[in-house]
């Protein structure tokens, strides 16, 4: 929860820092894409990680969420690490084990708020609450000592029935309610709000299906009477476009590692990478914003498994 402070400044202290860290993760994704990767797939492209891909897990257990997730996979995709668990040099220590010697750690981001009061043209006192990102660094398990065996443990890959459709997952897609019917085409139409999914049979396997369903399911978040997210869309292709693309796609990914199924490339993806470059050039601050929005379609998701009073 989130613990507002007093500030007496007009300015936050962070500012400068906060704008490195935008520019220093949104740099790194750029050459990812400009070299045709996309950074958040890369954990389902790296062999010692196919099939047991998760979440970025705290020393607790507990997953780390929006752009944390990005940077954690990426980081364990470029050095190897099998373990999903990452934690500080203080938390490791007081676990009694030690960051092995030389071994760098991967700097994170932590997003909170603080208070600054202002007295306005009336002389009246007036607070406002002022968004801020501050840094952390976090070691992969891999690269720390003396750690319960649980730690080091890679997760045994998941082994579904490619054919056939998987029940759990039917269930959960299932009981989000949103109307999804059969057609030609794998779209989500807000005007309606209807999902369109081609036949199931049509997909190569059935985990391609819940992939391209997810995506969906992640634009379907958007309507007003749900998320109410408007990035701007006017027409097809536009900026706004690209920007609630972005958004779906790293939706399903997150909601594909949270349900345990990779989420398979999409045909559009070479198309949407150059549009994602010209927006991500122009805004350092939109992969945040939109691993944001991911964040929240997915919780939002998850939260209609719940059965409600």
């Amino acid at each position: 929860m989130t613990k507002p402070i007093t500030r007496k400044t007009s300015s936050s202290p962070a500012e400068q820092p906060q704008q490195d860290i935008y520019a220093r993760v949104t740099a790194k994704i750029l050459t990812d894409l400009e070299q045709g990767n996309l950074s958040w797939r890369k954990p389902w492209h790296s062999e010692h990680m196919t099939g047991q891909v998760m979440r970025p897990l705290r020393w607790n257990d507990i997953p780390y969420t929006g752009i944390n997730t990005l940077i954690l996979w990426n980081a364990a995709s470029e050095q190897g690490f099998t373990s999903p668990y990452w934690m500080t040099f203080k938390q490791a220590t007081d676990m009694k084990a030690a960051v092995c010697k030389g071994e760098k750690g991967t700097q994170i981001v932590y997003a909170d708020k603080f208070t600054k009061a202002e007295e306005d043209s009336n002389g009246e006192i007036k607070s406002s609450q002022i968004p801020f990102l501050k840094c952390y660094t976090v070691f992969n398990a891999s690269q720390i000592e003396g750690l319960s065996d649980g730690f080091y443990k890679a997760p045994e890959p998941v082994v579904k029935n490619q054919q056939a459709r998987h029940q759990e997952l039917e269930q959960f897609f299932a009981q989000t309610k949103a109307d999804i019917y059969t057609g030609s085409k794998a779209c989500y139409t807000q005007s309606t709000d209807r999902i369109q999914m081609p036949p199931f049979e049509s997909f190569e396997t059935a985990m391609r299906y819940y992939a391209v369903l997810a995506h969906e399911l992640t634009h379907w978040t958007k309507a007003p009477t749900r998320l109410n997210r408007d990035l701007g869309k006017k027409h097809y292709g536009d900026e706004g476009y690209a920007k609630e693309e972005l958004v779906a796609e790293l939706g399903a990914c997150f909601l594909a590692a949270d349900l345990g199924f990779e989420p398979q490339p999409e045909e559009h993806h070479a198309a949407y990478i150059q549009s994602w470059l010209h927006v991500l050039k122009d805004d350092k601050r939109f992969v945040f914003q939109a691993a944001s929005h991911a964040q929240k379609a997915v919780e939002y998701i998850h939260a209609l498994q719940c059965p409600r009073p």
